[in-house]
């Protein structure tokens, strides 16, 4: 077997994030406030930076990760002029929104981890996030199929710097070109890539059409099949 090891990123490739989730939060956010809620990049950052405290990095652990984010909604509610019942408010956010059922399997997502299982590859996860990788892939019951989780929060650099993908391969004990790896990012993609992987762009959309541009991970049971 050419191949020792896979390597997926999570959002975007084996999950994908549950819309229902961010129109419950808007509507609800809205009812309280009296005035329509959205939430933007620059609004979402700024109540990241007033979350943090002056950590950096944001949170190391699970524990640090929940605080966190009751923090985060704390100060989201605040800032929509909502101060009544405003602890009790702030935990119904963060209870449904934190690691809730916020993800979703893509419908190929299990065959394709089954049968990399089955074949006896080394399988991780590699994703720029934050210390619960593994907690939300035990709540959609993936978890058992991966032997490492390589969070960009604990590694101390995201993709698609050489520092995440080292550790990745520290952590299974495999060279890059031993892996196989997929993303939803050509950039990450590509960044793998240059580092000796055999890398994959997920485009699911058909608009890359390369050699490296897949639209089903099914492809990769092709790939590894010839």
């Amino acid at each position: 077997m050419r191949y020792k090891a896979i390597f997926f990123d999570r959002d975007g490739t084996l999950t994908y994030f549950d819309k229902n989730k961010e129109l419950w939060r808007d509507r609800i956010i809205g009812e309280w406030s009296g005035k329509p809620f959205e939430l933007p990049y620059e609004k979402m950052m700024n109540l990241f930076n007033l979350a943090s405290q002056g950590r950096n990095p944001w949170y190391k652990t699970v524990d640090d990760e929940r605080a966190f984010f009751r923090r985060f909604y704390r100060y989201l509610l605040l800032g929509e002029g909502i101060e009544d019942d405003l602890d009790k408010r702030a935990e119904i956010l963060f209870s449904e929104l934190w690691c809730n059922k916020d993800r979703v399997l893509f419908p190929e997502t299990v065959e394709v981890l089954e049968f990399f299982h089955r074949n006896g590859y080394k399988m991780g996860v590699i994703s720029d996030t934050s210390p619960s990788l593994e907690y939300t892939l035990l709540q959609l019951g993936i978890a058992k199929y991966f032997t490492s989780f390589t969070a960009s929060s604990l590694v101390g650099a995201g993709k698609p710097s050489p520092i995440i993908f080292n550790a990745a391969l520290k952590a299974q004990g495999v060279s890059a070109e031993e892996s196989l790896y997929v993303d939803d990012f050509k950039p990450e993609a590509d960044g793998a890539r240059e580092q000796g992987f055999t890398s994959f762009l997920i485009d699911r959309s058909g608009k890359e059409a390369d050699k490296w541009s897949i639209q089903s991970l099914k492809q990769l049971i092709d790939f590894v099949s010839r």
